[in-house]
């Protein structure tokens, strides 16, 4: 069964860090374009970064611009989003999410999600 399985969440001071990781199984991940999204209680999901195929292309949300870091190891078909100086305001529920268009169909995947709380 393919899926996304998201780790690394946890409680936080600010200030601190945390990397997340988006494991894939049942599916290659090197075929797929990653997006991490959030999203914070009351508030709609956002998109927070995304990595092209290749590793080449990258974009984040200018809330976590020169904060969080994507990388990508397709070997261990595995996308991190690293989190430096971290706000309250990053408080949420981070979701990964795979989409790739083949000449067979479009296919994409959500992971559950994984909790992150910044808190003194």
């Amino acid at each position: 069964q393919a899926q996304l399985v998201e780790s690394g969440g946890g409680l936080v001071q600010p200030g601190g860090s945390l990397r997340l990781s988006c494991a894939a199984s049942g599916f290659t991940l090197d075929l797929y374009a990653i997006g991490w999204f959030r999203q914070a209680p009351g508030k709609e999901r956002e998109g927070v970064s995304c990595i092209s195929r290749s590793g080449l292309v990258i974009n984040y949300a200018d809330s976590v611009k020169g904060r969080f870091t994507i990388s990508r190891d397709n070997a261990k078909n595995t996308v991190y989003l690293q989190m430096n100086s971290l706000k309250p305001e990053d408080t949420a529920v981070y979701y990964c999410y795979a989409a790739s268009i083949q000449w067979s169909g479009v296919y994409d995947y959500w992971g559950q999600g994984t909790q992150v709380t910044v808190s003194s």
